[in-house]
């Protein structure tokens, strides 16, 4: 059965249409209007190996603040989506990603239970068109409405956009451990409650 979402949301602020398909081959094709929020989704298709197209239209003569959030919202919902019941996924998984001087860390449980942890800092506001205080933003709202539970880190590292693209590799590597099919457990879902 494909593993496949599309998620469509109209407000006052955003016009989005995004589709995922979690047994992809990293392709991608995103237009936010922000280009570095476009380059981090870019990269959670790739590293990943989801494909992952993103359309949205934002309020941008105000800021980024809401296109970031409803897209992340959009993701969120259609990565719950596309996993169904979750029957037969790993459901747990962590990467490191180093990104020249600065390693990042991921830990995913696809748990039916919405909750982030993330402690990085950054010493820009901004990189690129995106305010680096919507970085912890972003991951949170994917979080809470794909009803995972994260936990991501800037282990270390000087150069704000080396933390921040090694913190969406690391969710997207993490995530992709998370969500494959082990052949193991026949199709069971991956709890002792018999449900996630």
């Amino acid at each position: 059965m494909p593993r496949i979402a599309t998620i469509e949301r109209t407000t006052k602020e955003t016009q989005i249409t995004l589709t995922l398909n979690l047994d992809g081959t990293g392709q991608s094709t995103i237009s936010t209007g922000v280009g570095f929020f476009d380059h981090m989704l870019e990269h959670i298709a790739k590293h990943g190996q989801f494909d992952l197209t993103v359309q949205c239209v934002g309020d941008l003569h105000i800021d980024e603040h809401h296109t970031a959030e409803d897209v992340s919202i959009c993701l969120g919902q259609a990565l719950n989506q596309a996993l169904g019941d979750k029957a037969g996924i790993v459901r747990a998984a962590h990467a490191f990603v180093p990104m020249d001087e600065a390693l990042c860390f991921a830990a995913i449980d696809i748990s039916g239970r919405p909750y982030a942890v993330i402690d990085a800092e950054f010493h820009t506001d901004r990189i690129g068109g995106l305010s680096t205080d919507l970085i912890w933003h972003i991951f949170e709202t994917i979080v809470i409405h794909a009803r995972i539970t994260a936990h991501l880190r800037v282990q270390y590292g000087r150069n704000d956009h080396h933390k921040a693209e090694g913190l969406f590799k690391a969710f997207a590597r993490a995530l992709d451990g998370a969500t494959r099919i082990d052949e193991r457990l026949q199709g069971q879902v991956p709890s002792t409650k018999g449900v996630l």
